[in-house]
C-alpha cells in the first residue's frame, strides 16, 4: 500500500452515498462488493475496507493454540498497533511528527 498524502474531493448523494475515487479503490484493493467498517473518530469519519488482506490478518489473530495469550489481550494489542499505524499515517499525511 502506498503512503501518499494525495487528497481528493467527494460528494454525498441525498441517500448519503459517496463514490470513492478510483485511485483510492486501487490503493486499498476495493472491488465491487467490498464491505467496510465505518467509525466515528475525533477527526471525522473513518472508513476501513474489509478486503482479503484484512481477513487474512484477522484469521491469524483468531487461531488459538495452547499457551497463547488470552484472546482479549491479543485483540487489545492488535487494536493498539492498528491505532499507532493510523496515527503514524495521519502524521505523515499532515506533515506533523
Amino acid at each position: 500500500m502506498a503512503t501518499t498524502s494525495k487528497t481528493d474531493s467527494v460528494w454525498f448523494t441525498t441517500k448519503g452515498q459517496v463514490v470513492i475515487p478510483a485511485w483510492l479503490r486501487r490503493e486499498f484493493q476495493i472491488e465491487h462488493g467490498t464491505k467496510a467498517v465505518v467509525q466515528s473518530t475525533p477527526d471525522g469519519i473513518l472508513l476501513k475496507p474489509v478486503t482479503s488482506v484484512t481477513i487474512r490478518r484477522l484469521r491469524g489473530i483468531l487461531k488459538r493454540k495452547p499457551g497463547d495469550k488470552p484472546f482479549a489481550q491479543e485483540w487489545a494489542e492488535h487494536k493498539a498497533e492498528e491505532k499507532a499505524l493510523e496515527e503514524a499515517k495521519y502524521a505523515r499525511s499532515t506533515g506533523s511528527r
